[in-house]
């Protein structure tokens, strides 16, 4: 079934006004009609059942059916710290993490990041991801569309990761698989983690060793090196399927 979001709360209405870059894919890409039914997510983790009773030319009005909880997130709130990546690699990563589960990403300038950011150009990336994150929240289901937040030097974003209740650093370097176990089994006594993948480059030792000195957890993903466009992946995927196991247990 179609999904949508609308920005503000819906509160007690009887019916849905859709607007914006959403009425075009509904008229003209979608192609559906009055009576067809859609689901309408208000961002903050409420699903609507409507169905369509109006369509004009700047905006889509549905009548609510039915309200129920999204079951789709995850009962502890991800952070994804990304050490920016050259091309357009960080479009792909956002748009899986998002489908993994995460409840925001950062992108990381680190030591060893190769791209630049013009300033100028900063707000309009920024837009662009976000768009993405939209994209792929709707694909997946999510109950809420998590943000892309601004570009922060890594000293910037370990401050902002201080707020919440436990960090992980994947790290070539690290202990060996049964720490990394051990933390990973802890995860879901938490509320909020944070996430640090280093960029194509990796972390530089430095940087590890004041995220450690902060109270980051490094742990191992394997034998293997990873690339910066997997790595991410392949946390976020052990750590899924450990925290909905968590959740099926209670």
């Amino acid at each position: 079934m179609p999904r949508f979001y609308v920005d503000s709360g819906i509160g007690f209405d009887k019916s849905i006004t859709i607007t914006g870059a959403d009425v075009n894919h509904i008229k003209n890409v979608l192609r559906l009609k009055c009576g067809d039914k859609i689901t309408i997510g208000d961002g903050m983790g409420k699903d609507y059942l409507c169905k369509i009773c109006e369509i004009g030319n700047d905006c889509v009005v549905a009548d609510i059916e039915d309200v129920f909880a999204n079951a789709t997130e995850l009962p502890v709130r991800i952070t994804l710290f990304q050490g920016m990546p050259k091309s357009d690699k960080m479009e792909f990563i956002i748009q899986k993490a998002i489908e993994l589960g995460v409840t925001e990403i950062v992108p990381v300038m680190t030591k060893r990041t190769v791209v630049k950011i013009d300033e100028k150009k900063e707000q309009k990336k920024l837009e662009r991801f976000q768009a993405i994150a939209m994209s792929a929240a709707k694909q997946s289901g999510r109950g809420i569309v998590p943000k892309v937040k601004e570009f922060m030097t890594f000293k910037q974003a370990l401050s902002y990761a201080k707020n919440l209740d436990m960090n992980i650093i994947p790290y070539e370097d690290a202990r060996g698989i049964g720490y990394a176990k051990e933390v990973i089994g802890s995860v879901a006594k938490n509320k909020s983690l944070g996430i640090f993948i280093g960029p194509e480059g990796g972390f530089a030792k430095e940087e590890v060793d004041f995220a450690m000195s902060l109270g980051a957890k490094c742990i191992t993903l394997g034998n293997r090196i990873l690339r910066t466009e997997t790595a991410g992946m392949a946390i976020l995927s052990i750590l899924m399927f450990e925290l909905e196991s968590s959740m099926a247990k209670e």
